[in-house]
C-alpha cells in the first residue's frame, strides 16, 4: 500500500483529537495483514493518567473489528501530529504495537515520510514468547 494513504488517514484522525490540555493533537492509522486500515486519535482527560494515545486507540479499534488473526496483525502504522514532526510513539504505545506484530512505523519529517523498522524503535522487546 502507498504510504501516503496511511499518512492521510492519520491526518484525518488527528483532526478528531481531543487535546484541550496539551494542545498536542495526534492521529494514527494502522494497516493490518489483511489490508484493513484502522485509525485512532489521542483523547486527553483532566486526570492525565486516563488519557489515551492515538496509536493505542487505533489498536483497540482494530481489535474491536477483527474477524480473524490476520485482522489482529499490524503491518505498519502511520503517526502524525499537526503540532510536531516527527511524531514517534511513546514507550507504552511501542509495547502495545509490539504485542500485535507491528513491522514498520511511518512518520512525517521535514524531508517527507520516514520509515522505521519497528525493531529499531523497540529493540529487545518483551513479548508473549517471554512468558
Amino acid at each position: 500500500m502507498d504510504s501516503t494513504i496511511l499518512i492521510e488517514a492519520a491526518h484525518a484522525a488527528s483532526a478528531r483529537s481531543y487535546a484541550p490540555y496539551s494542545n498536542f493533537r495526534v492521529g494514527a492509522a494502522l494497516l493490518t495483514a489483511n489490508g484493513e486500515i484502522h485509525t485512532g486519535c489521542n483523547v486527553e482527560n483532566a486526570s492525565y493518567g486516563l488519557s489515551m494515545c492515538a496509536e493505542r486507540a487505533a489498536v483497540f479499534a482494530m481489535l474491536a473489528n477483527a474477524l480473524d488473526e490476520d485482522d489482529r496483525k499490524v503491518s505498519s502504522v502511520a503517526i502524525v501530529s499537526p503540532d510536531a514532526a516527527p511524531c514517534l510513539p511513546c514507550g507504552a504505545c511501542r509495547q502495545v504495537l509490539r504485542e500485535f506484530g507491528c513491522e514498520e512505523v511511518l512518520v512525517e519529517e521535514g524531508s517527507g515520510i520516514r520509515r522505521y523498522p519497528f525493531k529499531e524503535l523497540l529493540p529487545h522487546a518483551f513479548g508473549p514468547e517471554a512468558l
